[in-house]
């Protein structure tokens, strides 16, 4: 009997070798991409600035760039700075966007269709356009000050050029990813948990607690990972509505590297944004391994 099952058994084991051979040249490429692109780039500004060129043009381990870095009272502001936009955002973007996303989980109609438009709207506005817009409304002079200069009233206290500036353009910028994000979190809450806790008395509130919030912690923990990189590295936003001083790392790093032509500590600006953005990260893989383990 095993004389006869063993010449069928070869062909589907030499079937199975070439589908994960074929598996594993689809992958290839990615895997390259991210390896010269990502990797590396951080490997080496990683390297550039521990082992540090001497006059003489030898390579010498030096760590002054980062002692420069955490002893200078500018860059520990604009680090502080960045610190404070990401979390009032992260704060901010949660508070905003998980009750439109319990609203549009659990109603249905033409507004419902209507209030999930305008969330995702700004997903489509380029960052740039988004910045003069704000700038239009609430900036100097702005739609805002024209219509309170019409009815006699104050002038607006503009948050243009101020801390507050990007942070009211990043919560605009990020709100339709974290709606998406929450909302598809919101699809392994079954309607029939809640109609069973209704059942029993169980007011919204309590339904929230109880319900709702235990079955969204990998999503609010992947939302928040999110959120975070995208606003910890920020550009465009900062640089148009932020201040000149203190600036969030993004400015600073392109202003170090572009204006006072000092490669070195930009580069170990960027290795230090990217060490805080790796915790994060961290976070959102092992989200993603833990519901990988939690499949059956």
């Amino acid at each position: 009997m095993s004389a006869n099952t063993a010449p069928a058994a070869l062909p589907r084991h030499r079937s199975i070798n070439r589908g994960s051979a074929i598996g594993l040249l689809l992958v290839a490429l990615p895997v390259f991409l991210l390896a010269w692109l990502i990797i590396f780039p951080i490997f080496s500004a990683v390297v550039g600035t521990i082992f540090v060129r001497s006059p003489d043009g030898a390579r010498e381990f030096s760590l002054a760039s980062y002692r420069f870095f955490f002893t200078d009272g500018y860059s520990l502001a604009n680090l502080w700075v960045t610190l404070w936009t990401t979390a009032v955002c992260g704060v901010l973007l949660v508070a905003i966007g998980l009750p439109i996303a319990l609203y549009l989980r659990f109603s249905q109609g033409r507004l419902a269709a209507y209030v999930q438009g305008l969330a995702i709207f700004p997903m489509f506005v380029p960052s740039i356009i988004l910045a003069y817009a704000l700038i239009r409304t609430i900036g100097p002079n702005g739609t805002v000050d024209l219509l309170l200069n019409a009815v006699g009233l104050p002038k607006l206290r503009t948050p243009y050029l101020t801390p507050w500036g990007p942070v009211i353009g990043l919560v605009w910028d990020n709100l339709p990813l974290t709606v998406l994000m929450l909302t598809a979190g919101l699809s392994s809450v079954s309607n029939s948990a809640i109609e069973a806790a209704r059942d029993v008395g169980a007011r919204p509130l309590r339904v929230f607690v109880s319900i709702i919030l235990p079955r969204m912690g990998n999503s609010l923990l992947v939302t928040a990972s999110f959120a975070v990189l995208g606003i910890f590295s920020a550009f465009t936003l900062p640089y148009v509505l932020g201040p000149a001083s203190p600036e969030m790392m993004g400015p600073f790093m392109q202003r170090t590297f572009a204006d006072m032509n000092d490669p070195l500590n930009a580069m170990t600006q960027a290795v230090i944004t990217f060490c805080f953005c790796l915790v994060f990260g961290i976070f959102y893989i092992r989200s993603i391994a833990r519901n990988r383990e939690a499949r059956p």
